[in-house]
């Protein structure tokens, strides 16, 4: 054997410890100089510069790897319960369905799993949220829980994007990732994806799905894992349970795993209005008033379904003593959403649309109003336009709500409809 055959045996057996951006031009470069070394001609110019970008692919993951991380998992979380079992599932499985109920630890959970697991450091594991806020909230979270240097976990965002060179996990809207497919339609820089809060099915959401099937025709190596409290899970598993090439070929199962239990219990409240003329936000309203009243501690979450909703409310309660009032809407600034993380003297109420459904621990919130009304994108196709009626929201919306009342204690969630 000749030592530019030896040599290419050599690459070829370090193609697994490379980044996963560096393979795809390794292997095709390699194959040219294979092809090239049996015709007999010369192949050293192209396989020393083929050789150091292995090197330094190979060099930059072992670097990956010695990046501070600190992975435990809070005892009381039932996802962190059952590690070992879905340790095991995701190390003979690249594709994974988990559903399990608001507060069991899905979100935060997950990326440390995959970390323990080996992804993240020839690629970053991508970590999808349906809104910004949450992006925001969740990378800060398992940035602590983690204790990770800077830029190991990171958020992307539009016009914010803090992934680095370093980011093992990056915490980034659907929308973001669907935006990177254009430039990058087999998403090379990630080696695991992970697609959060599932259930809302949204058009990035579906279209990331339905582009997530076809890569994995061209990827088999890439780990998908999708998540959400409230989805059919059985529906989503066989949806991904693609051909992996063609009909004549089996379908590969995908696994479901089902975490049952929250860390803390919610109580659900039917309180219709009891006149028609009062409307949602003046049941709303006095709902939030009776709970004040009442002197009982904790914060309230109460969900509107416009912004027009949110401002009128907080105009007819600023004025109640003891209570600070904040708005969570799409439309305000990063540092003005991030208010409502804010430690305060009083009761906080904050009056959000449904971007507070999914993913967001509200410190002290032991209340949850819900309207069971939010303003929802729609396509008009007689006309070609998008519209925003207001609408009832899903069952799953509801559960998604009344979650976010357990999360740090036992609480209440109050419905101003009919059960």
């Amino acid at each position: 054997m000749s030592d530019a055959a030896r040599e290419l045996d050599r690459l070829r057996g370090l193609l697994p410890q490379a980044m996963v951006s560096d393979v795809r031009w390794v292997e095709q470069r390699l194959e040219g100089i294979a092809s090239r070394i049996v015709r007999g001609q010369a192949v050293d110019r192209t396989l020393g510069e083929v050789a150091a970008r292995l090197d330094a692919s190979v060099a930059e993951v072992a670097r990956r790897t010695q990046l501070p991380l600190t992975i435990s998992y809070p005892a009381l979380l039932p996802v962190a319960q059952r590690r070992d079992e879905i340790l095991g599932v995701l190390a003979a499985h690249r594709v994974v369905v988990l559903t399990g109920e608001t507060g069991s630890g899905k979100t935060t959970q997950l990326p440390k799993l995959m970390i323990e697991s080996g992804y993240g450091r020839r690629g970053m594991i991508a970590l999808t949220q349906p809104r910004r806020v949450a992006a925001l909230a969740m990378a800060a979270r398992i940035r602590e829980e983690t204790s990770a240097g800077d830029g190991v976990v990171a958020h992307s965002v539009r016009f914010d994007d803090r992934a680095t060179a370093d980011t093992q996990v990056r915490v980034m809207t659907d929308g973001l990732l669907l935006a990177e497919a254009v430039g990058d339609p087999d998403f090379l820089r990630y080696d695991a994806i992970i697609i959060d809060e599932a259930h809302e099915r949204s058009l990035n959401i579906d279209l990331l799905l339905g582009l997530l099937v076809l890569v994995r025709r061209r990827r088999p190596d890439l780990a998908i894992v999708v998540s959400s409290a409230s989805i059919a899970a059985e529906r989503f598993a066989a949806y991904l349970s693609d051909p992996s090439g063609g009909d004549l070929r089996p379908l590969v199962s995908v696994p479901v795993i089902a975490v049952t239990g929250r860390t803390f219990p919610v109580e659900i409240r039917h309180q219709p209005p009891t006149d028609d003329d009062i409307g949602y936000l003046g049941a709303a309203v006095s709902a939030i008033r009776s709970l004040h009243d009442a002197n009982e501690s904790g914060d309230v979450l109460c969900f509107l379904p416009t912004e027009r909703d949110i401002l009128d409310a907080r105009r007819r309660l600023h004025e109640i003593a003891g209570m600070e009032v904040l708005p969570l809407f799409g439309r305000l600034t990063p540092q003005e959403q991030q208010r409502v993380f804010a430690p305060s003297r009083r009761r906080k109420v904050v009056l959000a649309t449904n971007i507070a459904e999914t993913s967001l621990t509200i410190p002290g919130i032991r209340y949850v109003i819900d309207t069971g009304l939010a303003r929802l994108k729609r396509y008009q196709a007689s006309s070609r336009t998008e519209r925003l009626p207001v609408e009832a929201v899903s069952q799953a919306s509801c559960i998604q709500r009344a979650g976010r009342a357990g999360r740090v204690e036992a609480g209440i969630c109050i419905r101003l409809y009919r059960e």
